[in-house]
């Protein structure tokens, strides 16, 4: 099970970017890399197509970081936090921070 899921605030704790703070856009499971919104950002040269009005240029997009260089962020910590996962008593599977001990949201719900 992943702990680092699309939409999350991430921090980059190895890398170029280290230090910084984002959202994640996409994540391959395959891969195990993320996109993160203006994290490991790459320029990339495009070329143009007048017959389909596609300008040419260089253009600046996120490309992929892995998740073991991503840490979850902790609001109420305000501190890049680990992220476990427990089953509460209805049977029901919750990620946490580790460091606040706050539910971030549910996973899913085990049994009928």
């Amino acid at each position: 099970m992943n702990r680092i899921k699309k939409g999350d605030e991430v921090y980059v704790i190895a890398g170029r970017d280290k230090g910084k703070r984002g959202t994640v856009l996409d994540i391959d499971l395959d891969k195990n890399r993320a996109h993160v919104k203006g994290i490991n950002m790459i320029t990339k040269h495009k070329r143009g197509n007048p017959q389909q009005g596609i300008e040419g240029g260089r253009i600046q997009q996120e490309a992929t970081i892995d998740l073991s260089n991503l840490m979850l962020w902790d609001p109420v910590a305000k501190t890049p936090s680990r992220v476990g996962i427990r089953t509460l008593e209805d049977g029901k599977k919750v990620r946490y921070y580790k460091k606040s001990n706050e539910v971030v949201d549910i996973v899913e719900k085990t049994g009928s």
